[in-house]
């Protein structure tokens, strides 16, 4: 039987899964697999299915957000899938995060409202090690500028990017304050509820972003200095779960 939201079944099943936001990164990615073919596309869910060192890979978008982020993550666990990489955009907090650089998450600041239907707020929402591990040794091998850490994994854009346009200004300028000085490295809107579906389900989950602009450095609602090219991130997460489809089959 087909998932509901995702349309996939059982027929469609695999280990792993890439787990972009965007559906048109999907078949980007895919492009790294062998054999790779779609095989669903529902809603903001776009699905391909493909090869990597001979073990099936799910690549399927999530859409923007928590909620369908959840809900793409138990429909894949309800097939198979145990073990997801999200490639993802982020905006850099810290001045040393820059345009073009990856950063690899070890946990999320909780600033959503999906991962508390889960678990208590004091729950923290953190990365399976052993895939963060895979995804770091893949970013040094791959040469790529990357910055290992905390991201803040929110529900508004526009909270984030126009805090002063908000009734709760106030808060949202506090609490932004917060996090940088507590050295969260970027901002980004689906790692709190990947983390905590994970825990809750007992799956392994782990994160890369691209860093499109750094709004504090430019300190400007919209950079113009952004770079969109995402290859870096993409193969950050090729090459991680290379290295985790080895270490599983030893």
């Amino acid at each position: 039987m087909n998932q509901y939201h995702i349309g996939l079944s059982q027929e469609n099943s695999a280990k792993y899964a890439i787990i972009p936001g965007d559906p048109g990164r999907v078949e980007k990615i895919a492009a790294y697999l062998d054999d790779a073919k779609q095989v669903g596309c529902n809603r903001e869910y776009n699905s391909y299915l493909g090869y990597l060192n001979g073990e099936k890979v799910l690549v399927v978008s999530t859409g923007i957000g928590g909620p369908s982020c959840a809900i793409c993550v138990e429909e894949l666990a309800k097939i198979g899938v145990d073990t997801f990489i999200r490639v993802g955009t982020c905006g850099g907090m810290q001045p040393e995060v820059a345009p073009g650089d990856v950063v690899i998450a070890t946990g999320a600041i909780r600033q959503d409202g999906t991962s508390r239907e889960y678990l208590p707020i004091e729950f923290p929402a953190v990365a399976d090690f052993r895939v963060t591990t895979a995804l770091v040794n893949a970013a040094e091998k791959l040469g790529y500028s990357n910055h290992v850490g905390v991201v803040q994994a929110k529900d508004s854009f526009y909270g984030q990017h126009s805090p002063e346009s908000m009734p709760i200004a106030p808060e949202l300028l506090y609490k932004w304050e917060a996090w940088k000085r507590g050295g969260c490295l970027a901002s980004e809107m689906e790692g709190a509820a990947l983390f905590i579906v994970s825990a809750a389900r007992k799956l392994r989950s782990g994160a890369v972003f691209h860093c499109v602009w750094n709004q504090e450095v430019s300190k400007s609602a919209m950079p113009k200095d952004r770079k969109e090219d995402t290859s870096c991130a993409i193969k950050t997460a090729i090459e991680a779960l290379r290295i985790l489809i080895k270490q599983d089959k030893e």
